[in-house]
């Protein structure tokens, strides 16, 4: 890790002088292109200038003990040296996290997707519960939660729903419930008693701004009918839903959840610059040969990634290996065991990708 901070070091010097440069300085794109890289690579080099510090201190409180003959003394100066020692760890994890290029995405907003699938109106059933773990969970944290297109069936399940959530690191923490979930379960309906296996998938969108994503109007066809379902009778008899096909690329989106068809137009059209974003940034992240992907994967919507098994109160997290026994507790939107245990293996796998190795292996 120490060769990498030495270039940190070499590459704030060259970057000092860009920014500088007149010819920079003109070209409004690129100053803005070195500015944020500098501020990164200073920040870097400065925490690693004080660790050298740290460095410093402890091998004179080592050389200080080591010449030392008075006990009450000595026993100060392994005090303070346990101090050092803890100000080390805390510098070196902070390096390291430093070190990981940040994810510009991490503070975006998102668009959440949740679809039954296979098992009928169980997964229906088990879609809808997924909808109340997040809706929870997000209220715990703050978020606003707005829901934008939704399926509804008669017993209280839904066969889709798609919904935004607005907060403070919303994608940095649901990026990683993309996938198929599985429940095991008796179902209700159930008179044998016999353990029932559904699916529902769910897809987490960041949020697009205006300027990641250009739409020419010539592009969509923009279909209004009459919404369905629970709904009253002003939605049911108005042509108030909205339906937009993105015609390059085949990408539908609807919104009937609104009494205006000019609200559910913008909902829809929200939804379709957040696909229309992942779609892109799917095709970039496969060009990018060279960069290999994380272990814990945040996009693949035909990956099982979790199973929740009513009979034995358990959740089991495929892609880390995880088992939790309180299903019960997570269903009702205590995730965050998960989802802290997800960012510390994303943020393991990014160490040894970027080859970020122990700071403290060569002192």
């Amino acid at each position: 890790m120490f060769e990498k901070l030495e270039e940190f070091a070499r590459r704030r010097q060259e970057l000092e002088k860009l920014i500088s440069d007149p010819n920079v300085i003109s070209d409004n794109s690129k100053y803005q292109e070195y500015t944020k890289e500098y501020a990164r690579v200073n920040e870097i080099v400065k925490k690693h200038d004080d660790y050298k510090i740290i460095i410093k201190q402890l091998k004179d409180h080592e050389e200080l003990l080591i010449q030392q003959h008075d006990p009450d003394f000595a026993e100060m100066v392994r005090a303070e040296g346990g101090e050092l020692n803890k100000k080390k760890t805390e510098y070196e994890e902070t390096i390291k996290l430093l070190l990981i290029p940040s994810n510009p995405l991490d503070s975006r907003n998102s668009i959440m997707e949740i679809r039954a699938g296979t098992g009928g109106d169980e997964a229906a059933l088990f879609a809808a519960d997924l909808y109340r773990m997040y809706a929870r969970y997000a209220e715990k944290q703050g978020w606003k939660l707005e829901a934008l297109d939704t399926s509804p069936i008669g017993i209280g399940g839904l066969k889709e729903i798609v919904f935004s959530l607005e907060g403070t690191d919303v994608y940095k923490k649901f990026k990683y419930e993309s996938g198929v979930h599985r429940v095991q379960r008796v179902p209700a309906t159930e008179a044998n008693g016999r353990i029932h296996t559904s699916t529902a998938t769910v897809m987490v969108l960041p949020e697009a701004e205006d300027v990641d994503i250009e739409i020419n109007t010539s592009d969509l066809k923009i279909d209004t009918y009459r919404a369905g379902g629970a709904g009253g009778q002003h939605v049911n008899k108005t042509e108030s839903a909205v339906r937009i096909t993105h015609i390059p690329t085949g990408v539908v989106v609807q919104c009937q959840d609104e009494r205006s068809q000019l609200k559910n137009k913008a909902r829809a059209m929200k939804v379709l610059r957040a696909r229309l974003f992942e779609k892109r940034e799917e095709e970039e992240a496969k060009k990018r040969s060279d960069q290999r992907r994380s272990q814990v994967k945040t996009g693949d919507r035909s990956e099982k990634i979790r199973t929740y098994n009513y009979p034995q109160n358990r959740v089991t997290e495929h892609r880390i290996g995880l088992t939790l026994y309180n299903l019960t507790e997570i269903i009702n939107g205590d995730i965050d065991p998960i989802i802290n245990a997800l960012m510390t293996k994303d943020y393991e796998d990014k160490l040894v990708q970027y080859g970020v190795t122990d700071a403290g292996a060569k002192g």
